[in-house]
């Protein structure tokens, strides 16, 4: 249990995500009573973020271990459950994050358009995803990812299950090089692969190192600028639906005299 909780709070790789989401997080229009959902949320670490945008914030997690963890953060509500079956009623969200989670999926659209079932008109879907099939590798096998995705493949996934995409960019650009030779010399086997499920908190020099180049590419797109190329995608989009707005009634018209 600690293990878990440490490596979501500590590792370089979830830090800097972080780093990136909240600077996302604060370029989004929000009401001051908005709900979010982190869809897989793990431990329940994006939950305390998100908490500091919205004031009401659930999630749903598949391992009953996590979700358990999760609770145990705050006042969240959090259910034990596939995203794919989200048990809220539609319309319940103005904000669902989802965070390196729908590669884990079989049918992502199918995914993402129950996300969107159980958002409201106009709410915000923010998402992260492993970029470049030809990156695939053991440790995609090991964590149960069905693909990584192009900029097309994850447009179009949003635009058939009927999310706008409003942004979309590249991150972890600084380590995309010597991941990918790390990567290609596995599939060569020229070294030995490492790759196992358990993530490891790296020696704590060694973790900084990792987590700089993301922190500065979230100061980077802090702007809204974007970045060409990286490990990583990110992707807003944003429920289409019109937002209905109530109007006030109309003032009794006054009768005429003897009517």
């Amino acid at each position: 249990m600690t293990t878990m909780l440490d490596v979501d709070e500590h590792h370089w790789w979830y830090r800097g995500r972080r780093a990136v989401i909240e600077h996302e997080l604060t370029r989004l229009s929000l009401a001051d009573d908005a709900s979010a959902l982190d869809a897989g949320c793990g431990s329940g670490r994006t939950l305390l973020q998100l908490a500091r945008h919205c004031p009401h914030v659930a999630g749903i997690e598949l391992s009953g271990e996590a979700a358990k963890l999760a609770r145990q953060r705050g006042d969240f509500d959090v259910r034990t459950g596939r995203m794919e079956q989200p048990p809220w009623k539609p319309g319940t969200f103005d904000l669902i994050t989802c965070l390196d989670v729908i590669e884990h999926t079989p049918d992502d659209v199918v995914a993402l358009r129950e996300l969107l079932r159980v958002s409201r008109p106009g709410a915000w879907l923010m998402l992260t995803v492993p970029a470049y099939q030809a990156l695939w590798s053991l440790h995609d096998e090991l964590n149960h990812h069905y693909r990584r995705y192009s900029r097309r493949r994850l447009a179009r996934s949003l635009a058939e299950s009927g999310w706008r995409l409003e942004r979309m960019t590249s991150f972890n650009s600084l380590l995309l090089g010597p991941a990918a030779l790390v990567r290609l010399l596995h599939r060569w086997h020229v070294v030995a692969n490492p790759y196992t499920t358990e993530l490891q908190l790296p020696p704590r020099w060694l973790n900084a190192a990792l987590e700089l180049p993301l922190w500065l590419e979230s100061r980077w797109l802090a702007s809204g600028r974007t970045l060409p190329a990286g490990l990583s995608l990110l992707a807003i989009a944003s429920n289409p639906a019109p937002v209905v707005r109530a109007t006030s009634p109309s003032p009794p018209q006054r009768l005429p005299a003897g009517a």
